[in-house]
């Protein structure tokens, strides 16, 4: 099955329903499958590849599926991105077209591929340098998709809150096909507004953790209840610390789920159980069918997932997955009480004086202090700078530090942003937080 069958095969069960609502907007499953065979791509052709730059309306979803239908590579890329970003991906990708606002963009001289098995060529954020080109196949979102629908018990009857730009790889796979792939309705949102996320009618709500912490101040602030139809939130596309899920729990009345993923593994490969929720930010179990291991305490992976490859770059790709099919995460790991738990990036890790001192817990308790927003740790020589978010004083992270922190652990440098950079999935940027120190 690839993953343009999943409109069609409710269009042809439940024409009727309704697949999309985008605003004011509804489309249902029929609609759908019609737009996407009506779809203007006249000169595109399978193997080409096609930039959609994405807002998270209807019209991106539509263009997105008639590109696979056509046996074309859909290059989704967000619309935030300058126009330098934009242009260097589809300089790289070799793009025939570009599709904005559903509307095919002149055709440009570039060579088909001969793979026509592409359902999506990603771009990765670019937190730890250049942006690389994800080549994730049909069976790769399918996958993911099915997995994740399944372990959400995603049906019919749910509404399902988009704001996770299709562009990224968990609000494409997580949020839009594991979503249609289960016949429920696709809130598409391209602007995140905490007011209307409240006021709506969702069943489940996937974000970010930033996003969760401004719609828990937003519904303090206003005395605003979530909505009463919501049965499942779930945290997704960054780490996820104690004092944003005790916050969250404490608004919504129920318990806050994690998972973990990556875009080479189309992304999700663990989800914390809906049947045994957890009360620390651990990131759950082992999706079914993947497996995974450390070496050297770094998470190797295994799965249908894992991508086919980077786009024009097989020395990456090598160094990435090894013979046997194992991805190399880059992420330090380890198993215990029942789950699995993130402890930082290999690449990130930081010696001091002979420590192993991983950014990830750092941050994890200075975002525990109440006048910090966010919070990044970078390592320089053997110094821990810290970049803040917020209303804190240099005394208060001193002091908050101090008590809850060994000393080797503790910045010794602290700086402080009016609002730390971040990607369109709401990962903080360290990269262009290092230029700074």
């Amino acid at each position: 099955m690839n993953v343009h069958d999943i409109v069609s095969q409710w269009a042809a069960r439940t024409p009727g329903a309704v697949a999309l609502i985008d605003g004011a907007r509804r489309m249902t499953y029929a609609e759908l499958d019609s737009a996407i065979r009506a779809f203007p791509l006249d000169g595109v052709r399978p193997g080409d590849r096609a930039m959609i730059v994405v807002e998270n309306r209807i019209e991106d979803v539509v263009g997105y599926f008639a590109c696979n239908a056509r046996g074309a590579w859909p290059v989704v890329v967000n619309a935030k991105l300058t126009g330098r970003e934009i242009d260097e991906i589809r300089e790289h990708a070799g793009a025939r077209t570009v599709i904005r606002k559903g509307k095919l963009g002149e055709l440009h001289e570039a060579a088909p591929e001969p793979a026509t098995d592409i359902a999506a060529l990603i771009y990765t954020s670019g937190t730890t340098g250049k942006p690389k080109g994800v080549m994730l196949t049909h069976d790769n979102l399918m996958f993911v998709a099915k997995a994740t629908g399944e372990a959400r018990r995603l049906a019919p009857q749910d509404r399902v809150y988009a704001v996770l730009p299709v562009s990224h790889i968990l609000g494409l796979t997580g949020v839009l096909l594991g979503s249609l792939l289960n016949g429920a309705a696709v809130h598409l949102v391209s602007r995140f507004d905490p007011a209307a996320a409240l006021a709506s009618d969702i069943t489940v709500m996937i974000g970010t953790p930033s996003m969760y912490q401004m719609l828990g101040e937003y519904a303090r602030r206003k005395g605003i209840a979530p909505p009463k139809g919501l049965r499942l939130i779930s945290s997704a596309g960054a780490p996820l610390d104690m004092a944003t899920k005790t916050a969250t729990e404490e608004v919504f009345g129920q318990t806050l789920h994690n998972g973990y993923g990556i875009t080479e593994c189309g992304p999700t490969i663990m989800l914390t159980p809906l049947d045994a929720p957890r009360t620390d930010c651990g990131i759950g179990r082992l999706m079914p069918g993947v497996e995974a291991k450390t070496v050297n305490d770094e998470l190797y992976v295994r799965s249908p997932g894992v991508m086919k490859g980077y786009y024009r770059d097989p020395e990456q790709t090598a160094a990435a997955v090894d013979a046997d099919g194992w991805f190399k995460t880059g992420d330090l790991a380890r198993y215990e009480n029942d789950s699995w738990f993130i402890t930082g990036r290999a690449k990130e890790m930081i010696i001091r004086f002979g420590f192993n001192v991983y950014p990830a817990e750092i941050e994890g308790v200075l975002n525990a202090h109440p006048a910090i927003a966010r919070s990044a740790v970078i390592g320089r020589d053997d110094e821990i700078v810290a970049f803040i978010e917020g209303s804190a004083t240099r005394d208060d992270v001193v002091r908050h530090a101090a008590a809850n922190l060994a000393p080797y652990k503790r910045p010794t440098d602290i700086r402080f942003l009016p609002a730390l950079p971040l990607s369109p999935a709401g990962k903080i940027l360290k990269s262009q937080l290092a230029p700074l120190i």
